[in-house]
């Protein structure tokens, strides 16, 4: 966990970088909090909850924002009284929408930690810097792996006083590798080298995605009482092996990774036809 890549300015602006390898859900919402009575606001459909800090969620919206009277009607002002717990740190994934959000975290006095693994994909896609979309941001998780390339390794970047506490808690956790020189160096090619090629990893997943628009029937249209996300996992892995899995709201996620050819992306297409036809009402087979 101690492995650093460099001391210099990264992904956000003013601030330095630590390759850790464990997760950095509990080291980041740990660094922050850390007091016991400690709080956090986060969507309710957000996987940080842990690190026995205090949890308070708020709705998440289909954009993956959250409204943000909602947001300050959580905030806890009672601090020090020893009753309630304090407030202390706003976990997002979506920045760029919560454009009211540095004022509210300025206001109230709380950090704002953006769980943003695919934070360069997001910058590739809309076409700015990282440091854009990170600016009100106070730390930030990004994943190297996938489209990135690294074989395994998590980034977190914030300011060096925060790094540090990191690093600590990383320690406190048992969280270490040694000679891991090596993965780091894949981290370091993924930033890079590799971003760039995000572009190619984004056209062969919205062609999938066009793909099942496509289906007949269009795989959205399917009825979740004859096929659950589940059901749906297990026969894209049968056979051709095209691996998903189920997500929330009967929703099913799938990712690609740098591996993952041309070739392959149409094979996943044709699965998907394949499943679809066997769910296909029977009038409309007939028919």
């Amino acid at each position: 966990c101690n492995v650093t890549l460099t001391h210099r300015r990264a992904v956000l602006p003013n601030t330095y970088v630590a390759l850790i390898f464990l997760s950095f859900f509990f080291v980041s919402v740990m660094a922050h909090c850390r007091e016991r009575g400690d709080e956090m606001i986060v969507g309710d459909l957000s996987h940080i909850h842990l690190a026995g800090v205090h949890s308070a969620t708020v709705t998440t919206l289909g954009d993956g924002t959250f409204d943000l009277n909602q947001l300050i009607s959580k905030i806890r002002h009672g601090y020090p009284d020893p009753h309630y717990p304090r407030s202390r740190l706003v976990c997002i994934t979506v920045c760029v929408s919560h454009s009211k959000l540095p004022s509210v975290a300025d206001k109230f006095v709380l950090a704002v930690h953006m769980d943003r693994t695919r934070v360069m994909n997001a910058a590739v896609a809309l076409g700015i810097q990282p440091s854009a979309i990170l600016q009100h941001c106070h730390s930030v998780s990004v994943c190297l792996s996938k489209g990135l390339g690294a074989p395994v390794g998590t980034m977190l970047g914030g300011s060096k006083d925060f790094i540090q506490r990191a690093v600590r808690v990383c320690k406190a956790l048992g969280g270490g590798l040694r000679q891991s020189g090596v993965l780091a160096a894949a981290g370091k090619i993924a930033l890079s080298d590799m971003i760039g090629r995000l572009e190619e990893v984004h056209r062969k997943a919205r062609s999938f995605a066009q793909a099942l628009l496509q289906c007949d029937p269009p795989l959205y249209q399917l009825d979740l009482n004859t096929m659950s996300p589940a059901e749906f996992c297990e026969q894209m892995a049968g056979g051709v092996k095209v691996l998903m899995f189920p997500h929330v709201g009967g929703t099913v996620r799938a990712v690609w990774h740098l591996g993952i050819s041309e070739e392959d992306t149409q094979l996943a297409i044709l699965k998907a036809q394949f499943v679809a036809q066997q769910h296909k009402p029977k009038s409309n087979r007939a028919s």
